[in-house]
């Protein structure tokens, strides 16, 4: 919180994605969750953050796991401090928010049904999570 404006925001979304997700995501996955805009109805490139950036806005308490591309916290039992109540609020109302505008932006909608759970095109990083795990949020 002590950070300035766009960056506090967007290193508290961070700390929420890695702290209240079903999964670890891979840092590209994270990007694209961090671009959506909620109502929107499509994806702005202009809204994806770089992976540096990303990393940065987590003042050094996340980081990219060098075998699978996730992002973690550098420290496991901080985990268990960002899910404690009164700490990061309305965590899973948002990213169930993210999920479901996610899909219901046009490209996704336009794409078959039976592909969501299966595929992960290179273009939208972010369809499998949203897809499979929407529900849970």
């Amino acid at each position: 919180r002590e950070q300035k404006g766009g960056r506090s925001r967007l290193g508290m979304q961070v700390l929420m994605w890695i702290s209240h997700g079903e999964r670890p995501l891979r840092i590209e996955e994270l990007c694209h969750a961090l671009a959506v805009e909620i109502d929107s109805t499509k994806l702005d490139p202009g809204n994806i953050p770089s992976q540096d950036s990303v990393l940065e806005s987590g003042l050094g308490l996340a980081m990219v796991d060098k075998e699978t591309s996730a992002v973690r916290l550098t420290h496991p039992t901080f985990r268990e401090y960002l899910c404690s109540p009164g700490i990061l609020p309305g965590g899973h109302k948002m990213l169930g928010e993210t999920c479901s505008t996610y899909l219901n932006y046009e490209h996704v909608s336009q794409l078959p049904s039976n592909c969501f759970s299966a595929i992960n095109p290179p273009d939208m990083p972010f369809l499998q999570y949203a897809s499979v795990r929407w529900g849970v949020h």
